[in-house]
């Protein structure tokens, strides 16, 4: 039983009943809904990135670096201190199969505590800090960060609804408008102060204006309360401890990095990682914030999501593994023209972990299940046991091939991670790995078929210096091709074994309802 769309909770009061907003809910399968989630979160990444680009277009040309790095650095520390805080309350109440108003305020009350503690830290901190890196300007830009995240800590909980009803068109509302709110401010202030502090007091406005938002959307007030913390607590504690193996991970091989073969290694590490995971980053990223709600939907209603899995690693190895294998195989001409020849180290770490990352739709989707599923220990000993092989590889590995080293050594591991995952979830959820297979086949098959054609043809892995011309023309020449024949490929490999169900007929399809939406809206215009 679900409370009324316009109650704050439940009718009677009791502690049992679910006080989600279920009116969200859309119509349609978990997978269409989840598929437009993914699509709703992947527009409002493209959106964001191109506002970023915009505002920084003129920004720069107003303000010095300094007054970046300034911003930058005091975001830096407020970013580290959240993450040693985080403890997943959104992800907590997505999964639980019948969330209360208790199970709610609790979260509420977690993430104000939370808030305010790093808020607390910051204030604390800020004229150290500022006297450590010998920079006064830093400590009232830390109190304002400080200040931003006090703001955020009072944000509605009942927006997680938003997530947990597979609902991203109205998060897209609450994100994009204060977003763009604040690139205005941000623009008519840098002209006016000529200071940091237009972007402060853009990013202020920015998350005044979400808290705001956050009320004026969704009807359900939360209360101070910690009555269902033992429920949260078994949960969120292993997502900290999971928290901490990823800093771990991320923070000790630049740490390494650094201290091995110096800082400027270490941006050139940070660039081709970087790129090399803009598949994850920007499509399988967003579809796995969808699938999460998509999955706990499932388990909600008693099915274990296996169908589900089958049909989200069809559909996404379609798009994501071209898309890696092409980043991959065009390294060359991406980095020289898009960062210039100073970069061109960074090639070789291009290409070899974005082989590695073409197929991490497998581990991330399935890092999804084990946190739905709450096999947060198996996901903690895996996690922690292939960071300490990444960094035992690393500090072998770096010293003899230098940066090659180090990729290498993330890109064996990477697919060791993988491949465990993905076992232990068919297995755990009774899928046949030949089940899996016949799914992936003709993805895996149409896109060996483009990179052999792409080698042949002399486009794809060669490093061949040239002016910047002559890349543009390689680059274009192999992405035509690429694209031309992995469609091409898959699409015949599917005609050829007679149009079975799998992640063609659901690409199709969704493209289809795609369509009649836009026609609907048009006519309707």
């Amino acid at each position: 039983m679900t409370a009324d769309p316009g109650s704050a909770g439940p009718r009677d009061g009791t502690a049992s009943q679910d006080a989600g907003l279920a009116s969200l809910a859309g119509e349609g399968s978990i997978l269409s809904r989840t598929a437009r989630g993914a699509g709703w979160v992947i527009g409002w990444r493209f959106c964001t990135r191109f506002i970023g680009l915009f505002s920084t277009l003129i920004l720069v040309r107003l303000l010095t670096p300094a007054d970046f790095g300034i911003v930058a650095l005091a975001f830096s520390f407020a970013h580290g201190f959240g993450q040693l805080c985080e403890v997943g309350v959104e992800n907590a109440i997505i999964r639980d199969p019948n969330p209360d108003r208790a199970l709610y305020d609790t979260g509420f009350t977690i993430n104000l505590i939370r808030g305010f503690g790093v808020a607390l830290v910051l204030s604390i901190g800020a004229f150290p800090i500022a006297a450590l890196f010998h920079n006064p300007d830093l400590a009232p830009v830390l109190l304002a960060v400080a200040a931003i995240s006090a703001l955020g800590a009072v944000e509605n909980i009942g927006v997680v609804d938003f997530r947990r009803f597979i609902a991203f068109d109205r998060e897209f509302v609450l994100k994009i408008i204060p977003r763009i709110v604040q690139t205005v401010i941000g623009i008519i202030l840098s002209f006016i102060l000529r200071s940091y502090w237009a972007l402060i007091i853009a990013l202020l406005t920015n998350q005044a204006l979400t808290t705001i938002m956050t009320y004026q959307l969704h009807p359900f007030r939360p209360q101070l309360s910690l009555a269902a913390w033992r429920r949260m607590a078994g949960y969120s504690a292993w997502v900290w401890v999971n928290n901490l193996v990823s800093l771990l991970n991320s923070n000790g091989t630049n740490f390494i990095i650094g201290k091995m073969l110096g800082v400027g290694a270490v941006g050139i590490f940070g660039l081709g990682n970087e790129i090399a995971g803009l598949p994850n980053t920007e499509l399988v990223g967003p579809l796995c914030r969808s699938a999460f709600s998509g999955f706990a939907q499932a388990q909600a209603d008693g099915d274990n999501g296996a169908n589900l899995l089958l049909r989200l690693l069809a559909l996404m190895t379609i798009i994501a593994l071209p898309a890696g294998l092409g980043l991959s195989l065009t390294a060359y001409p991406i980095v020289q023209l898009g960062f210039g020849k100073n970069w061109i180290s960074a090639v070789p770490l291009l290409q070899i972990i974005g082989v590695a990352n073409a197929f991490s739709i497998f581990s991330m989707i399935s890092g999804v299940v084990f946190s739905v599923r709450a096999w947060m220990k198996a996901l903690f000993k895996l996690g922690a046991a292939v960071t300490l092989i990444r960094i035992g590889l690393i500090i072998v590995l770096l010293p003899v091939y230098g940066l090659t080293g180090a990729a290498i050594a993330i890109a064996l591991t990477d697919i060791v991670n993988q491949i465990v995952l993905i076992v232990v979830t068919v297995h755990r959820l009774d899928v046949s790995l030949t089940s899996l297979l016949d799914r992936v086949w003709r993805s895996v098959t149409a896109a060996a078929l483009m990179t052999a054609l792409l080698i042949v043809l002399h486009l794809g892995w060669r490093d061949d210096p040239g002016t910047d011309h002559w890349q543009a023309i390689h680059l274009s020449a192999a992405v035509l091709i690429g694209a031309i024949s992995y469609t091409a490929s898959l699409f015949g490999l599917w005609l050829i074994a007679g149009q079975p169900e799998g992640g063609e007929r659901d690409l199709l399809d969704a493209t289809r309802a795609m369509l009649r939406r836009v026609e609907t809206r048009r006519l309707r215009a």
